[in-house]
């Protein structure tokens, strides 16, 4: 990626490995800007595409940040911690007052906020947006003048709405909603929120003030649901308002239906009975230039989650940290590693292994038994987990902290190890590896050792007696994994590996 024009200064982006923040890093680059990043998570910026252009700080939001915010002019305020947890709100409040602190006595010029549209004399506002409401608030409570972008429902292939939205329309042809489906809203594209998000940074007028996005369209979630559905080429939804739905109720089939955890959806669901309407446009003078119709965006976001153009996802701002820890740390579980090793002689090159391995999951499936793996996805969305719904971003590219289903890149090396780490609902902590060691050439070609093990470190008796439950199943789900793997990597021994898109 080259640059457009001489640099402008140094900016720091918070929140890079999010759905916003990982589009953002690379405009801000092109527009000429240098670029740090503040990551808890350093390994999931590895492969972005703009990686090698950027300056990567490990470190919390609520932690010192002094390395981070030294010789800065602007920072992006990109965090949020919704559904981590119940006191997620007041920890965002705090990480918000940190960067504050911390970017003042750097003498940082201005701080940049995407927040939450929502109008609270209209009523009052969900616990969602009133935290949205707070932290720009306690980011404003400081010298460094702080301009508050307000957005709405934001579309683009992998945001948590459109996917939500995407979800709910494909998989139920008849929908029995509460009465938030008439609630008004006013969606934004995400390549528009890119947009804004870079030019008040040269837009002196921004300084200082709380400005409200939104596209050219207000529409009630009903009218989203039928355009969504006009351009997916799918058959008209009946949507059936009903008044005794509550949040928590609609919440469980919205954490069910969709890819979102029940701990995300019922935020979201709760904001939903809020009108998120723009009612001051001075961000169209201030910023001028096109908006796209809801339509349009619908349209592209479509095209490019069906070419897997996907490049950030919601996702990508989970943690990857579990609770627990490493399946490596046998004192936790009293001495007790439970571990399910199977070796396969491969004839492909490690390259080529690397490559099947890292292929498994999503639509593509999980090369043996997929109705099993379906069912205990189903199971774990029954009592709150992610389930199978997440998939991939990319059906072939994997980076650490992408999802894949129900579980999480926890690391990767090239031609050598993949390993995965579950998150969903388990008595312990739960690995899939796999491990790729050169061996040597055959006659007829090259070969490899492909090395696939899953770990269980089980938490106390109902740990183990889970693992034991499970294991007749390993016995023949574990081994058929193993195979499709390997007969998928003596097939692309031939193939040259795919260039991921960064768009």
């Amino acid at each position: 990626m080259s640059t457009s024009s001489p640099s402008r200064g140094l900016v720091l982006v918070t929140g890079a490995s999010g759905y916003v923040g990982g589009r953002l890093v690379g405009e801000l680059l092109a527009a000429g800007y240098r670029v740090r990043c503040l990551a808890r998570t350093p390994k999931k910026l590895d492969r972005a595409p703009w990686r090698d252009e950027v300056e990567v700080i490990q470190g919390e939001i609520e932690g010192d940040l002094d390395a981070a915010v030294a010789d800065v002019d602007a920072v992006y305020y990109l965090i949020h911690s919704i559904g981590e947890g119940d006191d997620w709100a007041q920890r965002e409040a705090a990480g918000a007052a940190n960067l504050r602190d911390a970017a003042a006595q750097a003498g940082v010029r201005r701080i940049v906020y995407l927040g939450g549209l929502g109008d609270a004399d209209g009523g009052e506002l969900s616990r969602h947006l009133e935290s949205r409401h707070e932290v720009g608030r306690v980011l404003a409570d400081g010298p460094v003048p702080v301009t508050e972008l307000r957005a709405a429902v934001i579309i683009g292939a992998g945001s948590a709405s459109f996917e939500m939205l995407r979800y709910l329309v494909e998989v139920l042809p008849v929908m029995v909603t509460p009465r938030w489906v008439d609630t008004r809203c006013q969606p934004i594209a995400i390549r528009d929120v890119i947009r804004y998000l870079v030019e008040v940074l040269d837009t002196e007028d921004t300084s200082g003030r709380v400005l409200e996005i939104g596209g050219p369209d207000v529409l009630t979630y009903r009218e989203m649901m039928a355009v969504y559905a006009e351009e997916a080429g799918l058959r008209k939804r009946l949507v059936i308002p009903v008044p005794v739905l509550t949040p928590r109720l609609s919440s469980h089939w919205v954490g069910l239906v969709t890819p979102l955890p029940r701990a995300l959806a019922r935020p979201l669901v709760d904001s939903l009975v809020n009108e998120v309407v723009v009612h001051d446009d001075a961000i169209v003078e201030l910023c001028p230039g096109p908006r796209s119709p809801y339509a349009v965006a619908v349209r592209r976001a479509l095209d490019r989650t069906r070419g897997h153009e996907v490049s950030t996802r919601w996702t990508g701002a989970q943690s990857v940290a579990l609770a627990g820890p490493l399946p490596t740390d046998p004192d936790w579980a009293g001495g007790a590693v439970l571990q399910d090793e199977r070796h396969r002689v491969v004839d492909s090159t490690p390259e080529a292994a690397h490559r099947a391995v890292c292929r498994i999951g999503g639509e593509r499936g999980w090369y043996s038994s997929d109705w099993l793996w379906s069912l205990r996805g189903l199971a774990d969305k029954l009592i709150g987990g992610p389930g199978m719904r997440r998939g991939r971003r990319d059906p072939d590219e994997l980076r650490v902290g992408d999802p894949v289903d129900f579980w999480r890149v926890e690391a990767i090396e090239d031609g050598a190890l993949l390993r995965l780490r579950a998150e969903m609902r388990l008595p312990g902590v739960a690995s899939l590896e796999w491990r790729i060691d050169p061996a040597p050439n055959s006659a007829d070609g090259p070969r490899c050792v492909l090395t696939q093990t899953a770990i269980f470190v089980p938490r106390g008796l109902w740990g183990r007696a889970y693992w034991y439950a499970v294991a007749p199943f390993h016995h023949f789900v574990f081994p058929g994994m193993l195979d499709g793997i390997s007969a998928d990597a003596e097939a692309l021994i031939d193939e040259p590996g795919r260039t991921p898109a960064a768009g």
